[in-house]
């Protein structure tokens, strides 16, 4: 396990906060470009030893300190029976969830059989791993992947998945929170030391929607998985978090690049004494600058965190606020690491 990512879990005192990025191994990356050509991104991802090859990648050019399985959150639903492909375009549902059809969906002893490969390529990852570097999974949220299942997307206004609200407590209890919990289970066998929880729609929904639908799983899964489970999501009402969820058992929390991080780490601090690492949030998009321009806005990232003492700062994974985009310039990603490691924290 890593030294650093294993401090910042436990809150311990330590000058070099870890990093991995959302999406390290991804698009914007030569080594993956070239598995690509090679390969459909669903054998990319079913198939265990091409899957650890992608995740390897960006722990051997960049140095990251936390490996992440290579996956796609949307498998549970094609495990369920929704039917799933992936064309230029983005992924593509066969079939949307709809009221009427919920009684069709894969049986539960049918369905997480299908997600054994994710275990497989954990293991895989694990054994090529050096010794001190981590490794952690991944699942979607229950809300992000019932908005998947009745859209087929994230985007817009969800219109529909919020007008179906009334099946989202049956879907997730039915189908979706049991075979999520076999995911994590299957995860953490195959050698995952923390498993994210990726959220990105939940930040569409009011406020009271996310208390009254969506965090009371959330908050049964942490208590579920103590200590092992991190949760994301794009948001910046600090109104959707309560005290109770704050309090949960959680490895750690991420957190976009709209939030003012060094502050609500000094916030959590001062109000919570439970251990969990939060992760963020440079914006991913300013990865795209010239390589002057972005060492000046890195450079002011990573004075705020200086601002605060290192007594502080002990719980920062540091990280983009979401995904690496496609065409990001690899020499920036090579840059943010050796600022953070060589120029700010030694």
């Amino acid at each position: 396990m890593n030294e650093k990512f294993k401090n910042a879990i436990q809150n311990k005192l330590q000058k070099t906060p870890p990093i991995w990025f959302m999406r390290q191994a991804g698009r914007y990356h030569s080594h993956y470009q070239g598995l690509r050509k090679k390969n459909s991104f669903m054998d990319l991802c079913k198939l265990p030893d091409l899957a650890a090859e992608v995740a390897m990648g960006p722990i051997m050019d960049f140095d990251f300190d936390v490996a992440i399985l290579f996956s796609d959150l949307l498998f549970p639903l094609q495990a369920l029976g929704l039917g799933l492909d992936y064309t230029d375009e983005g992924p593509k549902l066969e079939k949307h969830l709809t009221p009427e059809r919920m009684g069709s969906l894969t049986p539960f002893q049918e369905a997480w059989p299908m997600l054994l490969f994710q275990k497989k390529a954990l293991e895989l990852t694990r054994k090529r791993l050096p010794e001190d570097k981590s490794l952690i999974g991944f699942v979607g949220g229950p809300w992000t992947l019932f908005v998947y299942a009745v859209e087929g997307s994230h985007k817009g206004s969800l219109t529909l998945s919020k007008k179906y609200l009334p099946i989202y407590q049956d879907f997730c209890q039915q189908h979706l929170l049991p075979l999520l919990r076999k995911n994590i289970e299957l995860q953490l066998e195959g050698g995952a030391e923390v498993v994210m929880v990726f959220d990105t729609a939940a930040g569409e929904l009011d406020p009271l929607t996310y208390q009254k639908y969506v965090a009371p799983q959330l908050i049964a899964l942490s208590k579920e998985f103590p200590g092992k489970l991190g949760y994301y999501s794009k948001t910046t009402m600090g109104s959707y978090f309560s005290k109770e969820f704050f309090e949960c058992p959680w490895a750690g929390l991420g957190f976009d690049h709209r939030w003012n991080l060094p502050g609500l780490i000094r916030n959590l601090n001062s109000s919570y004494k439970n251990s969990f690492f939060i992760q963020g949030n440079f914006d991913q998009s300013l990865l795209h600058q010239e390589p002057e321009d972005f060492s000046k806005s890195m450079r002011s990232y990573l004075q705020s965190f200086k601002e605060i003492p290192e007594t502080e700062r002990a719980r920062w994974v540091c990280g983009l606020g979401h995904g690496v985009l496609p065409h990001t310039p690899e020499k920036n990603v090579h840059k943010f690491i050796e600022l953070v490691r060589k120029e700010f924290f030694v």
